[in-house]
């Protein structure tokens, strides 16, 4: 009776573990707060007065948990591009990413899967002002939503619709 009651401990245990591994619980009451400045021009551009511009910005909209800020598409003086999240916040996750997504707006999971989308790396925290790098290649005019995805679950936390910023 002893050894069974030791197979079902070892086996609840190892149960609570792979459940903590996959849904990371403590993340839900654990915030990851960034702020992060805008990237300076190089000292080679810094002569040069041009400022960076916005190409395309938008508001966050919440989807399955609470989102909120502003994306913002800027060219660097130098000619890349940046991706920009300010007054961000949104809930914290297992293995969180920032996709530019191939629609206009996204407001499922769905969308992000049938779209298409450019992965633009693990999110930095869940709180705060952060950048993302924008491949050259990336078709802005294509590329029209920046979302807020889970990769663990396929889970669409937030999105943030983009428009041509006004000058």
């Amino acid at each position: 009776m002893a050894s069974r009651r030791t197979v079902i401990a070892i086996s609840a245990a190892v149960v609570a573990v792979a459940a903590w591994y996959a849904f990371r619980p403590e993340r839900l009451f654990v915030n990851k707060t960034v702020s992060e400045s805008f990237p300076a021009a190089s000292r080679a551009q810094a002569a040069v007065p041009t400022a960076p511009t916005a190409l395309a910005r938008g508001p966050f909209h919440t989807n399955a948990h609470e989102t909120k800020g502003l994306a913002t598409v800027y060219r660097l003086p130098e000619g890349g591009r940046v991706l920009r999240l300010t007054e961000f916040a949104t809930s914290n996750g297992p293995d969180v990413h920032v996709y530019l997504v191939a629609a206009g707006d996204v407001q499922d999971n769905a969308t992000v899967k049938t779209a298409g989308f450019v992965d633009l790396g693990s999110i930095k925290g869940n709180v705060g002002d952060q950048n993302y790098d924008v491949p050259a290649d990336v078709d802005l005019a294509k590329y029209r939503a920046v979302t807020i995805w889970c990769r663990r679950f396929a889970v669409n936390f937030g999105t943030a619709p983009l428009a041509a910023a006004q000058s």
